[in-house]
């Protein structure tokens, strides 16, 4: 039985991320920049309805980005599951460097000490966030939202982005930042937390 910090979990926690999109297969920084899937992303998403068409769900949280959006309907077309929406799963912001293409092509992209070095990204770029608030936020959203439907007995699915996803990661399996990017997070792959 996994613990958490409200005690036992009887209910099972779940992440997937986002279908690709056009901007994710120009590798451009997307955050918080509100960029629907491509066709190969709804493949994806439709790929994943029938690979976790028998993995039980009560209710869904999901990122009010329309890519989230998307695959959550997707993900989730024909079955009974509640989708409940919350800000606090919107993908990281970057900033003034939403829309830069191949960052890690520029020398000395501040942006980049976040992908290295999460857990010294403290000064973030211009409009962004750091680490520890992506991480505050998420930390929230599970205290409130999905630690008390899983004590209820519960099964969450939580469907978002790469760094929210991560920062979800890092809080329910109460891991350093120095592993934050340690689970990887693909696109369209169900992960099952707790």
């Amino acid at each position: 039985m996994a613990e958490n910090k409200t005690g036992p979990s009887n209910g099972s926690l779940y992440i997937i991320r986002h279908g690709r999109t056009d901007w994710n297969d120009l590798r451009m920084l997307q955050g918080k920049t509100d960029i629907p899937l491509n066709e190969d992303g709804r493949r994806m998403a439709a790929e994943a309805a029938k690979e976790y068409a028998e993995i039980p769900f009560d209710i869904c949280f999901c990122s009010p980005l329309v890519r989230a959006k998307e695959t959550a309907e997707i993900l989730l077309r024909g079955r009974d599951v509640p989708v409940e929406y919350d800000d606090r799963l919107m993908e990281m912001s970057f900033g003034v460097y939403e829309g830069v293409k191949s960052s890690f092509d520029i020398p000395d992209c501040p942006v980049n000490e976040f992908f290295f070095h999460p857990e010294s990204y403290d000064d973030p770029v211009e409009g962004g966030e750091s680490t520890r608030d992506l991480m505050e936020r998420t930390g929230s959203f599970l205290r409130e939202k999905v630690y008390p439907r899983l004590e209820r007995g519960e099964d969450v699915l939580i469907v978002g982005h790469g760094a929210m996803n991560s920062s979800i990661v890092c809080n329910a399996l109460e891991l350093p930042l120095t592993e934050f990017w340690s689970k990887g997070i693909e696109n369209c792959k169900l992960m099952k937390l707790l």
